[in-house]
């Protein structure tokens, strides 16, 4: 069963969901095709005339163009709503930094021949997310990655490493990240069912181990699901693991914490993800609740582990640990600048704002007769996907099936809040005027208790 996953074709939409224009008539369903979609344009590259440096033509059309782009980015940036990237920052005073070419080659902890490296910057941040994770800074090795996926992929490959037979274990919930490292590592994957709320079926968890027992496992933790934000319980994946008969020398858990692993910390009632319990790898989103403009990412894992898979590169003078091999030095400086202004009580501050925010949207959705959740420890908020792709995309919301979901982060106010209700009440107003639509049940995707279709209401 190597390589199991399942080649998983990108998903249509329902066959009973039906879209419609802003004139309200139905529209026939947008599908997602691999190259070029009908709405993306381009600017195309061309070379410069021989006279441009005396005209200057050249130099005032580019100037045009980014004039413009960066207009539509402050249009587009005022309608975000479904992604989890925290657009609340500024970092002019690490302008003067963007006129070197900084990066960090190799191992972290080991400096290169390369000179123009923030190593000293990368050791700070990563120190900052040991304390908070609770491990010893000569028990702990990590590094700044490209991207959330890269620290699930290292995760995972570490554990892979440490486990050679092990069988990946990772909730049907999980990030598709996860999966695509069970297919790039061609690892056995098994997949476990969730609860609705988007957590791990712990006792389908355990089943599944038992039919494995002689192999390790390897489990992906997810700290906030992709679409749902619910957080699987940690120690009753441990305690399923331990009954099954799994003693700690024979499972490696790599918990993915994209957004929430950041946010939990700050949230007095919330479980504690810490390396005082048997886990292998924690790793973050730094472009999401931190606020960094780049994407990059946080990777923790133990240090007795990282042997398993680096090894000496004399062209580098390094050890070669990571994913990548070149590595964006500027993000490091802009994680270190972020976490010095804000520090765990500013932080706390804002996951506070966020949660009260998200509370607000899931009762004033649900107040207006929209099926919707908020799972606990989540700012997350689930509820029926709208039936006009236009509005859809006007305020880049995420779906899936017969749901769509709002991801309220530090930049998203009350007053944000408001105009997305307002608009979505109004336009909801036309899809159900005439009684040809309804409001579709959601009932399967958020419970029958929080589903307010004609049925459920």
């Amino acid at each position: 069963m190597v390589g199991s996953v399942e080649n998983e074709k990108i998903q249509a939409l329902p066959e009973d969901f039906v879209t419609t224009t802003v004139d309200g008539e139905v529209e026939k369903k947008r599908e997602i095709s691999l190259g070029r979609n009908v709405h993306t344009t381009c600017h195309e590259v061309s070379e410069p005339d021989d006279d441009d440096d005396s005209t200057g033509d050249g130099e005032a059309y580019m100037a045009s163009v980014l004039a413009r782009y960066r207009k539509s980015l402050i249009e587009r940036t005022k309608h975000h709503l479904g992604y989890p990237y925290n657009l609340d920052f500024d970092y002019g005073a690490l302008g003067q930094l963007q006129h070197f070419s900084i990066n960090n080659l190799g191992d972290p902890f080991i400096e290169s021949n390369y000179g123009v490296h923030s190593r000293q910057f990368e050791v700070g941040v990563l120190d900052w997310f040991a304390r908070l994770w609770e491990l010893e800074k000569n028990e702990y090795w990590g590094y700044i990655t490209n991207c959330g996926t890269e620290g699930n992929l290292h995760g995972i490959l570490v554990g892979r490493e440490v486990f050679p037979d092990g069988i990946l274990y990772a909730s049907k919930d999980s990030h598709y990240s996860v999966f695509k490292a069970a297919r790039m590592y061609r690892m056995e994957c098994v997949k476990v069912n969730t609860l609705v709320s988007g957590e791990i079926d712990c006792d389908d968890f355990k089943a599944k181990l038992l039919c494995h027992k002689d192999k390790p496992a390897i489990l992906n933790v997810n700290i906030g699901t992709t679409v749902k934000g619910a957080v699987d319980d940690l120690d009753l994946v441990i305690q399923k693991l331990e009954e099954a008969g799994f003693t700690h020398d024979r499972f490696y858990i790599h918990c993915d914490g994209a957004l929430f692993g950041l946010m939990m910390p700050f949230v007095k009632r919330a479980p504690k993800v810490t390396f005082k319990k048997p886990i292998g790898s924690v790793s973050v989103s730094g472009h999401k609740f931190v606020g960094c403009p780049m994407p990059c990412g946080v990777q923790i894992t133990r240090l007795k582990h990282i042997n398993c898979l680096s090894s000496n590169v004399e062209y580098l003078a390094s050890r070669d640990a990571t994913i990548m091999g070149s590595r964006n030095g500027h993000a490091p400086i802009f994680l270190w600048y972020t976490l010095n202004r804000k520090g765990y009580g500013g932080f706390q501050k804002e996951v506070q704002t966020c949660l009260k925010n998200a509370h607000y949207l899931k009762d004033r959705l649900r107040e207006a007769g929209i099926g919707a959740i908020l799972n606990e420890l989540s700012s997350t908020v689930v509820f029926e996907r709208p039936q006009e792709e236009e509005f859809v995309r006007k305020w880049q919301l995420a779906c899936q099936g017969n749901i769509a979901h709002v991801i309220v982060m530090p930049n998203i106010t009350i007053e944000k809040l408001d105009d997305f209700l307002s608009e979505l009440l109004q336009h909801r107003a036309k899809w159900f005027q005439d009684g040809k639509l309804q409001a579709p049940c959601i009932a399967s995707d958020v419970g029958t208790e929080n589903c307010l279709c004609a049925s459920h209401k």
